[in-house]
């Protein structure tokens, strides 16, 4: 028998585990990487083989990285090796291996990328950090521009867009939660001893 088969058979179970862990729909799932509700059934229950084509839009959809949904074995290497997902005229390069926690993404999206709005909601909580150009983000019914070094974090649940604000390249960082959880990006500075009731020293 094909080792291949072998790993192609247990994506169907790992993607419907995924999709039931993070509460999305099929319906929800379809509308935000293009593929059929029908599909995507089929993928899951194993009636559908599993393509490159397939598993790309839902890597970025589940947010884990393409290794863990075909099961790949772990190396012990500690090194990301990215690949580049093409989605919505962004590149997104996964910069993290953190299954079923936060997951950190690079943006990148190319100077005359322009695409007209289409928010998308799905559960999650996101925060994200502008490296480079200017971003435009829609969120709900707001429509900001985010300079480079601004940050912005918010529910997924809300309607949101990201693209270029007057078409010029942009990049950016995400840190996203699939399970929802408010992602903290400031950490409180450990007390040296003997610094208790200093001014200032219970502040973060």
């Amino acid at each position: 028998m094909n080792p291949t088969d072998d790993v192609l058979r247990e994506v169907g179970p790992r993607l419907r585990a995924l999709r039931q862990k993070s509460g999305i729909t099929l319906a929800a799932l379809a509308e935000t990487t293009g593929i059929s509700v029908s599909t995507l059934s089929r993928l899951e229950s194993g009636q559908r083989k599993a393509t490159l084509e397939l598993l790309l839009p839902l890597a970025q959809a589940h947010r884990v990285p393409l290794d863990e949904l075909v099961g790949a074995p772990q190396t012990g290497d500690p090194r990301v090796y990215a690949r580049p997902i093409k989605r919505f005229g962004q590149l997104i390069l996964p910069l993290s291996r953190n299954p079923g926690g936060p997951q950190a993404f690079k943006h990148v999206i190319a100077p005359g990328d322009r695409h007209e709005p289409e928010p998308k909601t799905h559960e999650g909580y996101e925060w994200l950090y502008v490296l480079t150009g200017r971003l435009r983000l829609i969120l709900g019914p707001h429509d900001l521009v985010l300079p480079a070094g601004e940050a912005a974090e918010f529910d997924t649940r809300v309607p949101h867009w990201f693209g270029s604000a007057g078409g010029e390249p942009v990049e950016f960082l995400t840190i996203f939660d699939a399970q929802g959880a408010r992602i903290h990006v400031r950490a409180r500075p450990s007390v040296p001893p003997g610094s208790a009731g200093r001014p200032g020293a219970d502040r973060a």
